[in-house]
């Protein structure tokens, strides 16, 4: 008899615990609700984000979430987040006054004519060639390269001549004989470049020196047979508009590799493809800042120059090589895929 009283007893007792910890869990809190931090309550519009470090996020809307601000960013068109505590309000309230939404054009938000201008130029500066992967933010030439099957941005060095550090290109003009024989032109240390392709096609991009921010369009047009140099050359970044180009297969001998002489007149013709000359198809990237340059033949295996051709019978002796391997180790110095991911706070320890 006292041996069942006792059970009961205990069944009485976790019983009341169960009860009493039910009573004592919290009700599930309900969600926040989204809090626009936009000037005088107005709906979200395009605007700034500025913090506290100096820059700022161009963003089509932003909404506050406790300590994490949700917005959508204008160059990505993809939702991110931040903490609140990145964020200089004072100054963001501040642009945004100074930059009202237009609340006469229902339903969708204002846009900001000179936001808009600021932003395409910006990210004209560096397209994405790649998925992740941007041209960089500077004077330069790289080629698009695949290694083990992911994408890398390669930088180009020109060779054969003494390099202008300030533009990262130099113009030594090299007359040629549209009529006469193929001979010697140019003279390149060693058996290899400090470069080589892993593919057949490499895609090359040429800076060019035009900050103007307006674009040239985006319509492929083949190297100009005739009129290749019809307009004043100018020194520029990378390369130049003006200009035509074309990949010489470079013949390696002891110790150098030897580019000949082409018939710049012949460029273009349908009637015969001249030996050891890859012709290119150029597209200008919008904005104006950057030059696609793509062969339009696969190349052989065996070392290349991109080649400036200036006029009818002009090139630029000052050429970027490069070699096609596709076995070849890693090059240096590549620029990879960099994923974006959002801006988050780090702790620091009390010092």
């Amino acid at each position: 008899m006292r041996t069942r009283m006792a059970v009961w007893g205990w069944v009485f007792v976790l019983g009341a615990a169960c009860a009493a910890a039910c009573q004592a869990q919290p009700a599930p809190q309900k969600p926040l609700p989204d809090v626009s931090q936009t000037a005088n309550g107005a709906p979200p519009h395009r605007t700034r984000l500025i913090l506290k470090d100096g820059s700022y996020q161009v963003v089509m809307s932003y909404q506050v979430k406790g300590k994490v601000v949700n917005y959508v960013s204008a160059e990505r068109g993809e939702t991110e987040q931040l903490p609140t505590d990145l964020v200089d309000w004072d100054a963001t309230h501040k642009w945004e006054q100074r930059h009202p939404a237009d609340d006469t054009q229902a339903p969708g938000p204002a846009i900001d004519p000179e936001l808009l201008k600021e932003e395409a130029d910006r990210r004209a500066l560096t397209p994405e060639v790649a998925p992740d992967l941007s041209l960089p933010d500077q004077d330069s030439v790289v080629a698009l390269d695949y290694y083990r099957g992911t994408p890398e941005l390669v930088p180009l060095v020109q060779s054969g001549g003494d390099l202008n550090h300030q533009t990262s290109h130099n113009i030594l003009k090299l007359s040629i004989n549209p009529r006469s024989a193929s001979h010697e032109i140019l003279q390149l240390k060693g058996v290899e470049s400090a470069v080589q392709m892993h593919v057949d096609q490499p895609i090359i991009y040429l800076r060019i020196g035009d900050d103007s921010g307006v674009s040239r369009g985006g319509t492929p047009f083949t190297v100009d047979t005739h009129g290749a140099g019809s307009g004043a050359k100018t020194d520029s970044a990378g390369g130049s508009p003006n200009s035509g180009y074309v990949m010489v297969r470079a013949d390696v001998r002891t110790d150098a590799r030897v580019l000949a002489s082409f018939n710049i007149g012949m460029l273009g013709s349908s009637v015969k493809a001249q030996q050891d000359v890859v012709e290119t198809t150029t597209e200008m990237l919008p904005g104006g800042h950057w030059m696609k340059v793509t062969p339009k033949h696969p190349l052989d295996f065996g070392e290349y120059a991109l080649m400036e051709v200036i006029s009818e019978n002009e090139v630029n002796r000052s050429v970027w090589d490069f070699g096609v391997h596709p076995v070849a180790p890693e090059n240096r110095d590549v620029m990879k895929p960099e994923p974006k991911r959002p801006v988050t706070l780090e702790r620091r320890r009390p010092q």
